[in-house]
Parts: structure tokens; C-alpha cells; sequence
């Protein structure tokens, strides 16, 4: 179910938005719909009694036979009149308040006339009614005409209401008053407004988002950059108040952690080139000794001392060193480095490829390729090397005839000083700075180092670069 729902905040704001929208348009046609429902209520209230005035005091003078001489002059399908002696409505009883009431005043408003009784009741549509008067609509017919027509057959199909009054000679006055058509809140006219409007609602709403998240995600992009490289330019403090105080904030994060992780790289790299000077002058003293087995394993334990210096140093001034990034033909690097171990291959077709051109800072790339080349010959005796093109990626494989890695190690070992081999011989269990370093250097040129183990035996290292524009 959780991966049905949106992943993203724009999309739940839009979601939200669009869910709104519809809410909204919900609720306001149904308000509308019963407001029309109850004025077009109280009109036909008005209406009924307006007519029962009306008729009443155009007959109240007449004589019965007169009364209904007048009646069968203004009957007509959809407003029967009719006098007779027994009253249409046989109820007394209204059928509900607002009936009970308007008889009411229909009594009180009459009386002057000599009416002693009104009676009105609901009736249902008849359905048996078409167009008026049977008129047939044809293509010459006019828009108002047409518009007239609709409306009196609207009339004729709607719901009645039926009024009965009593004169005082004891006729009475039945006639029927169709109630006020109630049209469609939506129609085939003002669904492409409707729809237009919603469609423009949601446009904005997409534009709008798309300006709110920009800078979200630039920041996103920029924290992300700060990850892999330090060094990277800030962000500019533009857009809104919220937008300029995050962006300041992370300007100031990046100036602090480069400050903070330059000073620790600086002390590391201090430290160890300090090492050196009493390393030489032991050394030195140690040349005035008599050849003995403590001196030759002094002489080893200087040895090991100076070469761990030294990879200290490396891995402290990776980052500090100062060097720009070239366009490099990355087959010639690759190479050039096997050409330089004995136990390493080079597979390939003897034709070299075109275009595999990177940009990186070609001290530290070279630096990176000859560590996991190292790293391959030093744990798994014989490396070979390919490389291929794909997808804007050049792909160099390193793979080696060692015993390869647990699977639950494969990520550990890019961690700082971590070494597998336990043993306390630097030649065999080296410093654990290699591999970190490489993977630093890659990442450092929008690359990636990953290790898997072989399905043919041995570690599998795969060095990833784009390419260059």
C-alpha cells in the first residue's frame, strides 16, 4: 500500500491541492443546488398565491355559470382552471407546514372576496406531457424560440401544485400552478468551463510548486555535492526570506566542516612529516652499528615506520593538495599503470577505442587506478584489467586470482585503517588507507568504486567515470 503513495512533496502538495479543488467545487454545487431547490420553493409559493388573487377577484362578482364560462376561456394543458361544485383537493388536511400556512394566507388575503376555504396539495410530474402544444422543433426555429419552448416543456413535466377555493355561494375554483424547473447545477454548455478552469487551477498549482521546490532542490543537489567534494562552490542565497536563511545555513555548514576537516588533514599530514627528521637520525645512527640481527631488525622497523608515514601523509593532503581537473585519455592511464607490475594484464582487442576521455584532477586518478591495481596484486597475486564504454560510463574492471571477500565485508573494507589481513606485517596486511583513498579520489570525479566477488573465483573491482562533455 506504501508504494501506491506518493514519494515526493510536490506531488502530495498537488495531490492535496487537486483533492481540495474537487472538495470545494463538491460542496459548492450542492450548496447552490439546495439554495435553488428552496428559492425556486418559495417562488412557486408566491406564484400559487399571486394566481389564486388574481383569479379570485376576476370571478368573485360572477355568476356560477359565468364563473365557468371565464374558467373554460383560460384553461390549458399545463395551467387547468376549472369551477365546479366539488373541490379537487378532497383533502381538509395539508399535506405538510408550509401548505398548512400558505392556506392560511390564501384565507385571510381572499376573505375580502367572500372565500371561506383554501385547499392546496403537491402533485407529482406527469410525464405524459411533451413539447406544448405538440409543436415539433425544426432546424429553422429560432435560438429564443427554441430556448422558450424548452422551458414551457420543462413546465409542463415538472411537479404541480393544486389549489381548490371556496366562493361563498359554495362553488368552488380548482386550477393547478407547475412548479419552477430546477436545471442541471452541471450541463453539457458549462462542463468545458468547468473543466477549463480546473485545468488551469492544476496548471498553476504544477508551476507554482515547481518555483516553491526549485530551491529545495538546489539545496538538495548542492548538500549532496558537498559530500563528494568540500571544495564545491556554494550555493547562491537567493529567493525567498526561508529560502536565503537555508541557503546561508548550509553555506556556513560547508565553510565549517572544509575549515574543520582541514585542520584535522593539515595536523595528520604535520604529524607524520614531522616523524620524519628523528626517522632520519635514527637511521643515520643506525648505520653506525656493528651488523647485527637487532640491527637489521631495527633498520626493518624504521623501514615500515617511514612507509606508514608516508601513506599517512597521502591519505591527509588527498584533499588538501590544490589541483584542477583535466580532460584525460583515460586508456593511455590505465595503460601506462599496467605496464608497470609484471603480474597484471591488460585485455583488449588491440584496438583501441575512441573517446574515453574524463574530466578529473590526473595526479589523484592516477593515484587512484594504481591503488586498486595494488591492491589486486598485492591480495590476489595476478590482476587483469578491461575496460569498456556505456551509457556515457567508462567501466574499468580489475579482477584478481585471490580468495576474494565475505560478502558481509565487501563495504567495510573502504573504511579507514580497516584491513582484513590481521596480521601485524605491513606487506601482507598493509595500512587500510588504499582503497579508501581511491574511493575518495572517484567519488571526488562524479565516479564510484564497487567490489564484488567473482562468480569464476577471485574480487572483482569495478572503477566507474563519466565521461567528459
Amino acid at each position: 500500500m506504501r508504494r501506491l503513495l506518493p514519494q515526493t512533496l510536490p506531488v502530495w502538495v498537488l495531490l492535496i491541492v487537486i483533492a481540495g479543488l474537487l472538495i470545494s467545487q463538491v460542496a459548492t454545487l450542492y450548496i447552490v443546488s439546495r439554495d435553488r431547490a428552496v428559492a425556486n420553493d418559495e417562488v412557486d409559493l408566491y406564484r400559487l398565491n399571486d394566481r389564486a388573487y388574481s383569479l379570485v377577484q376576476l370571478m368573485h362578482d360572477d355568476t356560477p355559470e359565468q364563473r365557468k364560462l371565464t374558467a373554460s376561456g383560460l384553461f390549458n394543458a399545463t395551467y387547468a382552471l376549472t369551477v365546479s361544485d366539488t373541490p379537487a383537493v378532497t383533502s381538509s388536511i395539508a399535506g405538510d407546514d408550509e401548505l398548512a400556512e400558505l392556506e392560511d394566507i390564501l384565507v385571510g388575503r381572499l376573505s375580502k372576496f367572500g372565500i371561506t376555504d383554501a385547499r392546496v396539495r403537491r402533485d407529482p410530474a406527469s410525464q405524459a406531457a411533451n413539447a406544448p402544444g405538440g409543436v415539433v422543433l425544426t432546424k429553422d426555429v429560432g435560438a429564443v424560440e427554441r430556448d422558450l419552448l424548452g422551458l414551457a416543456a420543462s413546465f409542463a413535466q415538472s411537479d404541480k401544485l393544486t389549489a381548490s377555493v371556496r366562493f361563498a355561494d359554495g362553488q368552488w375554483l380548482n386550477f393547478t400552478e407547475p412548479n419552477t424547473p430546477v436545471g442541471p447545477i452541471l450541463s453539457f454548455d458549462s462542463l468545458p468551463l468547468y473543466s477549463l478552469i480546473a485545468a488551469l487551477v492544476v496548471i498553476m498549482s504544477i508551476w507554482s510548486l515547481r518555483r516553491l521546490t526549485a530551491p529545495y532542490r538546489m539545496m538538495e543537489t548542492a548538500v549532496n555535492r558537498i559530500g563528494t567534494d568540500l571544495k564545491s562552490p556554494p550555493i547562491a542565497e537567493t529567493g525567498s526570506r526561508e529560502i536565503r536563511a537555508a541557503a546561508k545555513a548550509v553555506n556556513a555548514m560547508q565553510v565549517r566542516l572544509r575549515d574543520y576537516v582541514e585542520d584535522r588533514e593539515h595536523l595528520a599530514a604535520a604529524l607524520a612529516h614531522d616523524l620524519r627528521t628523528p626517522l632520519t637520525r635514527m637511521r643515520l645512527r643506525l648505520e653506525l652499528l656493528r651488523k647485527s640481527t637487532a640491527r637489521e631488525a631495527l633498520a626493518h622497523d624504521l623501514a615500515d615506520i617511514e612507509s606508514i608515514a608516508s601513506s599517512v601523509i597521502d591519505f591527509a593532503t588527498f584533499e588538501v593538495t590544490e589541483e584542477k581537473s583535466e580532460r584525460i585519455d583515460f586508456w593511455s592511464l590505465v595503460e601506462s599503470i599496467a605496464d608497470g607490475f609484471e603480474d597484471v594484464t591488460f585485455d583488449h582487442d588491440g584496438a583501441r577505442p575512441r573517446g574515453m576521455i574524463c574530466m578529473a584532477r590526473p595526479v589523484a586518478l592516477k593515484r587512484c587506478v594504481n591503488n586498486l591495481v595494488q591492491n589486486a596484486v598485492t591480495y590476489g597475486k595476478k590482476a587483469h584489467l578491461s575496460l569498456r564504454q556505456s551509457d556515457g560510463t567508462i567501466t574499468l574492471v580489475i579482477r584478481d586470482e585471490g580468495p576474494g571477500i565475505p560478502q558481509a565485508q565487501l563495504d567495510q573494507v573502504f573504511g579507514s585503517f580497516v584491513r582484513l589481513e590481521q596480521s601485524r606485517n605491513r606487506q601482507t596486511g598493509g595500512l587500510g588507507l588504499g582503497l579508501t583513498i581511491a574511493r575518495n579520489i572517484a567519488r571526488g570525479a562524479g565516479g564510484e568504486v564497487n567490489l564484488s566477488n567473482h562468480p569464476g573465483g577471485g574480487l572483482q573491482t569495478e572503477l566507474r567515470l563519466p565521461l567528459a562533455a
